[in-house]
């Protein structure tokens, strides 16, 4: 079955149950295409705790694909971070136990307070959230995209300033979010309207709302809203194509933790044996690419 056609499946089965709060599952199944050998050397950098125990509790927020997503079984999950942490696990001869956090607010958390060696939600790594936990930058999310209902008739946008004086919606505590709010504040400086922001627990809700009429617009990461769109049947259309700055995804980790330098390294021998970049093209999503595994500052550095 093509990736298509089981976003297909996925999306209506998002879509039926998007108003029902997710609820928080541990050690969750999942499923991966790629098989990744242990690297003895990288083993040996492991804290002792790590390598005793054989595994690592990793946190993440299913929504939809690309990214993280419950598969046509509704129990296994399948996506890009799915596949690249599962490979960085087993390149570290680590078992990853994946948890369902339920919900996006729960991700942080999670990870400061230890339930989490690791966490993986489309997570952006910026200046705020690195005093509280460490970062391995994996992607550079330099595109982002708007949805709207194929009817709306609107053009496609592709300025930021062209989102003065309309309703868009985003994912709460997404990075998203702070970039409508800071275009708004631009609007209002130069006198034109703001940019109304209804506020949604997760991308799929966002979505439901704008196919159902209730919210014009929902603004997210390009690779998802694409999906989103072509697997709607006819009822959504990408009406926003936005170049921004680089802005990369992490995979979270502890502060200060022990684990980040091993989690850096074996992601950079994913990257240098081509496993990282397979990863990325089976999703679509190869424009993303980064060229070198970087944690914490370094990578905010590089932008």
């Amino acid at each position: 079955m093509t990736i298509l056609r089981r976003f297909a499946l996925t999306m209506t089965l998002a879509l039926s149950v998007c108003a029902t709060a997710q609820a928080q599952q541990s050690n969750v199944p999942i499923k991966t295409d790629f098989e990744v050998s242990a690297d003895p050397a990288l083993e040996a950098i492991l804290p002792d705790s790590i390598r005793q125990a054989g595994f690592i509790n990793i946190g993440t927020n299913p929504n939809t694909p690309p990214t993280v997503f419950y598969g046509e079984d509704n129990r296994s999950l399948e996506g890009r971070e799915i596949d690249v942490m599962t490979a960085i696990a087993h390149r570290l001869g680590l078992k990853p136990r994946w948890n369902d956090a339920g919900g996006f607010d729960n991700i942080i958390p999670g990870l400061s307070t230890g339930r989490y060696d690791a966490a993986l939600a489309n997570l952006d790594v910026n200046s705020v959230r690195l005093q509280r936990v460490d970062f391995v930058g994996y992607f550079n999310n330099n595109r982002l995209g708007m949805v709207v209902r194929s009817d709306a008739g609107d053009e496609l946008l592709t300025e930021l300033g062209q989102l003065c004086g309309r309703t868009v919606g985003g994912g709460s505590g997404t990075q998203n979010v702070a970039v409508l709010e800071q275009q708004s504040e631009r609007c209002v400086a130069e006198g034109k309207e703001k940019i109304d922001i209804p506020l949604f627990p997760d991308r799929p809700s966002g979505v439901q709302s704008v196919v159902s009429g209730r919210t014009p617009a929902f603004f997210g990461p390009y690779e998802g809203l694409k999906y989103q769109a072509s697997a709607s049947r006819g009822a959504l259309v990408l009406g926003g194509e936005f170049e921004v700055p680089p802005s990369f995804v992490g995979i979270g980790l502890g502060k200060d933790s022990e684990l980040t330098e091993p989690v850096r390294q074996a992601l950079q021998s994913l990257i240098d044996d081509g496993t990282y970049r397979r990863i990325l093209d089976r999703w679509e999503i190869g424009y993303g690419a980064v060229s070198e595994a970087k944690s914490n500052q370094e990578i905010l550095d590089g932008r």
